[in-house]
């Protein structure tokens, strides 16, 4: 009897074992670039929903076995290359094979972190995401970042010159869109005002992620209107040996010429990190001649550390940000001038630029951390940040090559970020968080808006989960905020906001590749400090602020809706957006004596910030499509209506109906793009607004590659305004002084070895 039951128990254990491992399968496969499909070695594959992770071997092989049975997202990256995704499909006891070839992309990215706050594929995504390569950064190199994202859909740029361009997404502007760097605030001062850029350096990006659509669950109210990610590093695995880069760009219309270069060494378990880049433009041509003092330059550099063990690591950093840029035709709006005779007058003009001088420092002490693969039945793995920011800069006023500081900007931020991963329960997934920052910003001098210092304090925690089935996922969370403004000047009141913002969303796969999204966001939005207390003229608006102490906070209302299809040739992505925002704050010209004219105060149109209803209702459309080996094509679409629902006004500044359509042609490794732009007219405009008349400009881009095993050579050009159109930006606050670029080449070159 005992060996029957012993015989028994061993059949059913046999049995069980087996029937585990037929309820498993197993993927491999290869991962290959070029068109001479070389190896790739040392690239990570994940499946995304496991959190598993394998290396390639040296023929470019990999394999990851006992994968249980299902539907999965196989994600391959390697820094320099576009990283690549793939749907999978394992069945019990069967091995699946499925082959990358990676692309050092000029059209696309497919992986986003940002949106969700861990890596999946843009097409998943509840948000709309632009994930912009490094190719493509290239070849539209420039020293800021609103230059490079501006004919991305959805996404134009607001400037005072280029040296101070910023992104606007659906038209959303200032406060209402965050720029992070490696997912921190960059502790700039750029959403204040028109000529403040961002101290972010997009020739060390390896990519950048622009979500579109209120961002204020993940990342607080500052993003309602969209966040913008540029990423330079965001790998937490170790790996030996040297990889690096060094990148050449050089273009003709503006005499630009920049380098860049970053090096990363591992030894076991350590990583060194070092990157430099310096860029120099000269004053950029138009059709209509040189703008004067539209110059700038930048040297930007980094260096860090880091030990990454199987189960958690810990980096640290060091950033460095000085620059230095001309602000055109900002000597025409300063009062002072205006006190001296008419002859004086005429010759202070042509002596005079206004400058800024940047100087940023970033102590990325950033450490930054984490543990993975925890095991435990409530959390499976956690991220952390500490960023510490000395932010100044001066605005210099030239008068006959004799500098001289006019206004200094200080702003010291000390950020902290935590997010837990929640080990997944049934079909739950999620993750959850603290953040917060506190802020000292001080100005000083002839355009001192506040008097005295202002101390700025936030925190929040959030929630953000996923239910997912076969095929639909439901995504829903919140996000509890406080800010508390401290100015020391008793004359300034003391405020605080405290709100909620919820979310919640529902992706649907209607058929292989195709899904459709919708989404609904209830986001606050506390005001802004400058809001709040600004007072005096303010040459970045071109108008004389009367910040409004007793603002309350904003409320949106948010509708999104997408559907999207992917395939191996066809991509497209239709999106519809409708916020209504109670309390919306916008700066209102003022006519206190009721005579029909605006009030003037130093020469400059006064403006009073208020509050009114807004609504904005807004579509988009991104597609591309390989017709064969050889052709594809590609088309974005955008536009956006703002206004008052009250007043009945149109808002400023909104971004006009935009098309970009363009052929993607290539033969190995030789790729060429040539692309039509064609931007509306924009009347609708808000009072005392001109209205910008629509364009056409013809580009053409290209990149060529040559490859092998450990290195890769990348050539690019961009030849743009090719017939040297006359046009202008409607976003731009010197519009009517300073039309855009005309034609122009420029060419980059960038050596990669891994």
């Amino acid at each position: 009897m005992r060996r029957f039951l012993f015989i028994t128990a061993l059949m059913c254990v046999f049995s069980l074992t087996a029937f585990a491992q037929s309820n498993v399968g197993s993927i491999t496969g290869r991962v290959t670039y070029g068109g001479e499909n070389t190896a790739l070695h040392d690239a990570s594959v994940t499946i995304v929903q496991l959190r598993r992770s394998v290396k390639t071997d040296d023929e470019g092989v990999f394999e990851i076995r006992d994968v249980p049975a299902g539907r999965y997202t196989l994600l391959v990256h390697i820094e320099g290359f576009a990283d690549a995704t793939k749907i999978v499909d394992v069945a019990a006891g069967a091995t699946q094979t499925v082959n990358f070839t990676l692309e050092i992309s000029a059209l696309r990215a497919d992986v986003t972190v940002t949106s969700s706050g861990t890596e999946q594929s843009v097409f998943d995504s509840f948000q709309t995401v632009n994930s912009v390569p490094t190719t493509r950064i290239m070849e539209k190199a420039s020293v800021s970042l609103g230059e490079v994202l501006e004919n991305e859909t959805g996404v134009a740029k607001r400037s005072f010159g280029v040296g101070s361009s910023r992104p606007v997404i659906r038209s959303f502007d200032g406060d209402r869109v965050l720029v992070l760097q490696d997912g921190v605030r960059s502790g700039s001062v750029g959403s204040q005002s028109g000529d403040h850029g961002e101290s972010v350096d997009p020739l060390a990006a390896e990519r950048i992620e622009v979500v579109k659509g209120p961002g204020t669950l993940l990342y607080g109210s500052n993003a309602i209107g969209g966040v913008v990610n540029v990423i330079g590093n965001d790998e937490n695995q170790p790996h030996s040996g040297l990889r690096g880069f060094l990148t050449g760009v050089a273009g003709t219309a503006d005499r630009q010429g920049g380098l860049s270069g970053g090096l990363e060494y591992g030894y076991k378990n350590w990583i060194f990190r070092g990157n430099l880049s310096g860029q120099r433009t000269g004053d950029y041509d138009t059709p209509i001649g040189r703008i004067q003092n539209s110059s700038s330059r930048s040297n930007t550099g980094s260096f860090g550390l880091g030990y990454y063990a199987k189960k958690g690591w810990l980096s640290g950093s060091y950033n460095a940000d000085v620059r230095r840029y001309g602000v055109p035709f900002a000597s025409l709006f300063h009062g002072h001038e205006h006190e001296e005779d008419e002859d004086e007058d005429e010759d202070h003009h042509h002596h005079e630029n206004a400058d800024i001088d940047l100087r940023q420092r970033r102590m990325n002490f950033r450490i930054s951390g984490g543990f993975r693969e925890l095991n435990n039945p409530f959390l499976s793995g956690l991220q952390y940040t500490l960023n510490y920011t000395d932010y100044r800069h001066k605005e210099i006023e030239t008068l006959d090559g004799i500098d001289e500081v006019g206004t200094r900007f200080d702003n010291k931020t000390f950020s902290y970020r935590t997010l837990f991963e929640q080990t997944k329960y049934k079909n739950l997934t999620g993750r959850f968080g603290f953040e917060g920052f506190s802020r000292d910003y001080e100005v000083n001098g002839e355009e001192q808006l506040i008097e005295g210092k202002v101390r700025h304090n936030s925190f929040s925690a959030f929630a953000l989960e996923e239910l997912a089935f076969e095929r639909v996922k439901f995504q829903f969370g919140g996000r509890v905020e406080t800010n508390r403004y401290r100015p020391d000047n008793p004359a300034l009141i003391v405020r605080d906001f405290t709100g909620f913002s919820g979310g919640i969303g529902v992706n649907i796969g209607l058929w292989k590749g195709g899904s459709f999204i919708a989404n609904y966001t209830n986001s606050y939005r506390a005001a802004a400090l400058e809001e709040l207390y600004n007072r005096g003229p303010h040459i970045g608006t071109v108008t004389f602020e009367i910040g409004n102490p007793n603002l309350r906070a904003e409320r949106s209302n948010g509708f999104d809706f997408s559907l999207r299809h992917t395939s191996d040739r066809f991509r497209i992505s239709g999106d519809f957006f409708y916020y209504r925002i109670n309390n919306f704050i916008f700066l209102a010209p003022q006519d206190e004596d009721s005579d029909g004219e605006v009030d003037v105060e130093d020469f400059l149109p006064v403006g009073r910030y208020s509050q009114g209803d807004a609504e904005y209702i807004g579509a988009e459309l991104n597609a591309d499509v390989t017709f064969n080996k050889y052709l594809g094509g590609f088309l974005s679409l955008d536009t956006v209506r703002a206004k008052l629902v009250d007043e009945k006004l149109n808002l400023p500044r909104i971004t006009p109906a935009r098309a970009r359509v363009g052929l993607n042609a290539r033969y190995r490794n030789l790729n060429v793009r040539p692309e039509a732009v064609f931007v509306a007219d924009q009347d609708k405009t808000f009072p005392l607004e001109t209205r910008t008349a629509g364009y056409g400009i013809f580009n053409v881009a290209g990149s060529y590659i040559i490859g092998g095993q450990h290195y890769a050579h990348i050539f690019t050009f961009n030849a743009y305004n090719l017939t040297d159109r006359l046009y202008r930006n409607h976003l731009s606050y010197i519009k009517e002084y300073a039309p855009e670029t005309g034609r122009g080449i420029r060419f980059g070159y960038t050596i990669r070895f891994f």
